[in-house]
């Protein structure tokens, strides 16, 4: 896997900035938004490889960002994550029912984060072969 990019839509700076680091350190392209609103814009028009999407985000949550682009043929393909503190009972199965075809808690399991992205964008291409 080369030349994947990644959206990131996180409103937290620090948790921002670290997921861009770990994945710019592991050769993806990384673009971000910190908004709802503004990522969704940014995946209409840059396509993105994969959206890793908190959704707890202002503007337009996370869930209804993940509904929209799984909802538009343009951007169904893409795949989204939910990258989330939300860890009650119901959290994750509400990611998936808004269309997220995966689901990372917070905080992050660093040693472990890259591989996790990697094999849900190789589980994605499969569906799409």
């Amino acid at each position: 896997m080369a030349n994947e990019t990644v959206l990131v839509i996180e409103d937290n700076f620090d948790n921002l900035e670290l997921v861009r680091f770990v994945l710019s350190q592991a050769g993806f392209a990384v673009l971000s938004a910190t908004d709802g609103r503004s990522g969704l814009s940014v995946a209409r028009e840059k396509l993105p490889d994969m959206v890793l999407l908190d959704l707890s985000i202002p503007e337009m949550d996370g869930w209804q960002v993940a509904a929209q682009l799984k909802g538009d043929p343009a951007t169904a393909h893409i795949c989204v994550v939910a990258l989330t503190g939300h860890t009650l009972p119901g959290d994750r199965q509400r990611a998936f029912d808004s269309g997220c075809d995966g689901y990372i808690s917070k905080p992050l399991d660093l040693p472990n984060f890259v591989g996790e992205i990697q094999a849900l964008l190789q589980q994605s291409q499969a569906r799409r072969s």
